[in-house]
């Protein structure tokens, strides 16, 4: 049977045109070699990864999961880079990569939230291929069918920390440039086949937050490489379909090269459990009405916060 994937060619011009379409191929590649090597851990015992650290679930249906998983992200990988290869632009191919996890719980945590973003990713992709029209409008079935794919995959993930499988009834958004920062935080730098740099999206300096977060009006810690302050920036977060919140910076300090400051987290006010996504962008007192505008805006980011 032939997949709809094949006979849809990119359209020029189109907001998703080759940069995001290369986006999309480079996640699901990053995607085969985690969980590949997610399941090759499980399957050989390794310290971390042997039955007793995957109790109280059946070693056998993990097994069966994952090996499920790696397939099934094979064929989107293959069927992203028909689409490249349709339109005449290079495929795809892995980078060397790098997966800061060394226990199951650990490989699970952090796949239910690169799974989180491209939730929010191909949300934004459904749309731009709707918007088209033409020859990339039978992608807007395909893609949701992925869509649908990987929500099963990430209710599994967080079954497996004993979360409810569904975090919240609508699930955050994101933009192009914060899925692909993300991404890069697993790649060995100058590793791809092909540069990055050559993928027409912004790649972000790091955000990184300090404070563990909880389901409740707190203050949190932030740092970024670089010089920020309370009278130029401010940070906005995004959360469900809400739309995207901004709170001032306060408490500026700098060590080592890295600048720390604190900002209001107002869960309470109606933010969704699951990810919540912040950024640090130019400004103050701005009101975003697209997670689009605040990519535009946004200097260091995505600061990744799961809640629940």
């Amino acid at each position: 049977m032939q997949a709809r994937y094949d006979k849809c060619a990119d359209k020029s011009g189109s907001r998703w045109a080759d940069e995001q379409y290369s986006l999309l191929a480079l996640n699901e590649i990053f995607e085969v070699a985690y969980f590949t090597e997610l399941l090759a851990n499980v399957t050989n015992n390794v310290p971390g990864y042997d039955a007793a650290s995957i109790a109280p679930l059946d070693r056998t249906y993990v097994i069966d999961t994952f090996t499920a998983v790696v397939n099934q992200e094979k064929l989107h990988a293959a069927g992203v880079n028909g689409i490249l290869e349709s339109a005449g632009q290079p495929v795809i191919q892995p980078c060397e990569y790098v997966f800061p996890v060394t226990t199951f719980t650990e490989a699970v945590i952090l796949a239910q939230t690169f799974t989180d973003i491209v939730l929010g990713t191909l949300p934004e992709a459904q749309t731009a291929f709707a918007a088209d029209g033409g020859d990339e409008s039978p992608l807007v079935p395909v893609f949701g069918s992925v869509l649908a794919q990987e929500g099963e995959q990430v209710g599994f993930y967080r079954y497996a920390q004993k979360k409810l499988p569904s975090a919240a009834p609508f699930l955050t958004g994101g933009s192009p440039s914060f899925a692909f920062t993300a991404i890069q935080m697993f790649i060995v730098p100058g590793s791809c086949p092909q540069p990055l740099s050559a993928v027409n999206l912004t790649t972000f300096g790091p955000l990184t937050v300090v404070t563990a977060p909880a389901p409740k009006n707190m203050t949190l810690e932030f740092a970024v490489p670089g010089a920020v302050a309370s009278d130029t920036n401010s940070i906005v977060y995004l959360s469900g379909q809400n739309l995207p919140v901004t709170v001032p910076i306060s408490t500026v300090t700098s060590n080592a090269g890295l600048f720390h400051f604190t900002s209001s987290f107002p869960f309470e006010s109606g933010f969704a459990y699951g990810l919540t996504i912040a950024a640090l962008v130019k400004g103050t007192g701005e009101s975003f009405t697209s997670n689009d505008a605040v990519a535009a805006a946004t200097l260091y980011g995505p600061g990744l916060i799961e809640i629940g």
